[in-house]
């Protein structure tokens, strides 16, 4: 069944995969590992979530500081669960895949068994899975912050206040760093989702993707305000 599967892609199919699994990894590889001559607006953020737990130590009303937690817990949440309705949409189309052939013929596609178009959409699904597996883990890492959070000590000359917020610091960066991840494998998963209209389609929505992550991260207004001292 798989060689038969696999002859029904051409060389073309092999290449767009390869540069989307490439494109994925890449862009998370040096959005988290920047040059230090130019940092990403992911970079740059862990600098003000350790000004904010700083600022946080030394609050006594932290009210404001838990709503802004609540916020970003709430922004994961709505993302998991539009991953996990998105993960169970992709699997009820791969089942009943008939209406989709349908289009693709419409839009002038060659016959291809059904489970040609099954394995398209398993790398949509694939996206689509590990981003909420990251959207679940940052939500609990948000959880852990928000915990440590709550043993730092409301006297700002607590011996144990700025190491207690510098831990809180990085279990929330952590989880912004799971969250971004997350995202990042919503993008590609739309980008995937062109490879239904065929290889070439699959490497031009790789290359949009590709360029409007980077852009965001390197060259956007949101980094200019972000880098200035």
């Amino acid at each position: 069944m798989l060689p038969d599967l696999l002859s029904n892609f051409t060389p073309l199919d092999a290449l767009a995969i390869v540069f989307l699994t490439f494109s994925w990894f890449g862009a998370g590889w040096i959005i988290e590992h920047p040059p230090m001559s130019r940092p990403s607006v992911s970079h740059l953020m862990i600098r003000y979530r350790h000004d904010w737990m700083a600022q946080m130590q030394r609050r006594e009303v932290r009210i404001f500081d838990a709503s802004i937690l609540a916020s970003l817990r709430q922004g994961t949440t709505f993302m998991a669960s539009g991953a996990m309705l998105a993960v169970g949409g992709v699997l009820a189309l791969a089942g009943n895949a008939e209406p989709l052939i349908a289009i693709v013929r419409g839009i002038g596609a060659l016959p291809h068994p059904t489970l040609f178009w099954q394995a398209k959409l398993a790398v949509v699904a694939a996206f689509l899975v590990h981003a909420l597996f990251k959207f679940i883990w940052s939500m609990r890492l948000f959880g852990y912050c928000a915990v440590m959070m709550s043993a730092v000590p409301n006297d700002p000359a607590h011996p144990d206040g700025p190491r207690r917020a510098e831990q809180a610091a990085e279990i929330n960066q952590r989880a912004a760093t799971n969250y971004n991840k997350g995202l990042r494998s919503i993008y590609f998963a739309f980008a995937a989702l062109a490879w239904i209209a065929g290889a070439a389609a699959l490497l031009g929505a790789t290359a949009i993707v590709l360029w409007t992550v980077l852009s965001r991260e390197f060259a956007s207004g949101s980094r200019d305000v972000l880098s200035r001292d």
